[in-house]
């Protein structure tokens, strides 16, 4: 028989787990890792405006999409166009980058199966007489360590011919030239502290669905559990 456990650790974990895998996976797909130089409009472009001042924007560039200003085609209304620049995995613009890649997507992948574990803790805590918990931490923690090692390549990759096209000539590897970092950067560095934390949480949350109090409400013949 299934026993609920739910406990405030155990919840702030699973909530955690999940906010992380969506915010690693959000980060990685976004084009905001590297805003470039500050660009105006061609005279074409100008033509095709239907009038106002040109005002310079900034574009940005991700591991394989990049968000451009809209070059005054006017059937599309839209302020900036973002898409992909590779059209496959060979086209990404740096061999540091499609490791980035790589260790970024297995890093994810197994946060995402993390996430979609700790939903079911709550009615199951072992798996082959291993506390899920654990488990989950233990793959946590592995998974921070691709993330590191993806963020850690990331800025090598910084002086390939298309990051100079956005931040200058000045950019190299590890040193951003005309280019500021974005968003999407801090979200996956913050995103990897969290796992980490994730990880280390998984143990309180495994010592609270298997304190003497749950075991004693479990021999009662209670299904549900909640406990602060």
């Amino acid at each position: 028989m299934c026993h609920v456990i739910v406990t405030c650790r155990s919840m702030l974990w699973t909530l955690l787990s999940i906010v992380v895998a969506f915010a690693e996976l959000i980060a990685f797909m976004s084009a905001d890792w590297l805003i470039g130089k500050a660009k105006t409009r061609s005279h074409a472009e100008l033509d095709n405006q239907t009038g106002g001042p040109s005002e310079p924007y900034h574009p940005t560039l991700g591991i394989y999409a990049r968000c451009i200003r809209n070059p005054g085609v006017q059937h599309v209304q839209r302020e900036t166009l973002c898409g992909p620049y590779a059209e496959n995995f060979g086209e990404i613009a740096s061999g540091f980058w499609q490791a980035t890649a790589i260790f970024l997507a297995v890093g994810i992948f197994i946060l995402c199966m993390v996430a979609l574990v700790s939903v079911f803790t709550m009615c199951v805590q072992s798996i082959m007489k291993k506390s899920i918990f654990n488990v989950c931490g233990l793959l946590q923690g592995i998974a921070g360590l691709f993330l590191i090692l993806g963020l850690i390549l990331y800025p090598a990759g910084w002086g390939c011919q298309k990051a100079i096209g956005y931040c200058g000539h000045y950019a190299s590897a590890y040193k951003p030239g005309d280019c500021s970092l974005g968003w999407a950067f801090y979200t996956a560095i913050g995103g990897t502290v969290l796992t980490f934390i994730c990880a280390v949480f998984s143990a309180q949350a495994e010592i609270a669905t298997s304190s003497d109090k749950v075991q004693e409400e479990i021999e009662e013949g209670k299904n549900l559990i909640c406990l602060l």
